[in-house]
């Protein structure tokens, strides 16, 4: 499924697939385990084969927000941990059992130093995780709270019954009785 996914990038030969045999494995989450713990440093990059994540952290009173799912097919690590080596400020936690293709830090730094496909697919991930979080930001900073809500039904549907009203509110940046409402009014 990772190579499936990846070939879908345009940058990678079967060579440079054929680089991951030996080097990536599986990892196992129940629901509420942990891919990375605030405070912990990030030493590995996952991809989703089933279930999903969140990503979240806490706010100055306390609260959890989360800002990020991870659903399958798609990566998640704490990058700003794996990229500086420092601890993370995020948690990254189950929301359902979730079954991962990993590749250590290591490793994977190890790929984009030797092969250029590797340096230019990585580039390609990060540009688009960029442009995602720039989205999201200008979300949250310049429309209502129902822009948001229909945003998230026009391109993140599946979300509505994979996460719970409380995580969805905090992805979302209202309380969840807003939530509710927003939703009676959509509703009708």
């Amino acid at each position: 499924m990772l190579k499936e996914h990846l070939r879908t990038y345009g940058v990678l030969t079967e060579e440079d697939l054929s680089e991951l045999d030996g080097i990536t494995y599986t990892k196992q989450l129940r629901k509420n385990d942990f891919f990375v713990r605030e405070g912990e440093v990030s030493k590995e990059v996952g991809f989703v084969l089933s279930g999903q994540l969140r990503s979240f952290y806490y706010s100055s009173n306390g609260d959890e927000v989360t800002y990020c799912f991870r659903l399958p097919n798609s990566f998640v690590s704490a990058y700003a941990s794996l990229i500086t080596k420092s601890p993370s400020e995020e948690n990254l936690q189950a929301l359902s059992d979730v079954e991962l293709t990993c590749i250590s830090r290591e490793n994977f730094y190890r790929l984009e130093e030797n092969n250029a496909n590797w340096m230019k697919f990585s580039k390609m991930v990060a540009q688009m995780e960029y442009m995602n979080l720039e989205k999201r930001i200008f979300l949250l900073q310049r429309e209502s709270a129902e822009k948001r809500y229909a945003d998230l039904l026009k391109n993140e549907p599946e979300l509505l019954r994979l996460v719970s009203l409380d995580q969805l509110s905090s992805y979302l940046g209202v309380t969840p009785r807003h939530l509710s409402r927003i939703r009676g009014l959509v509703a009708k």
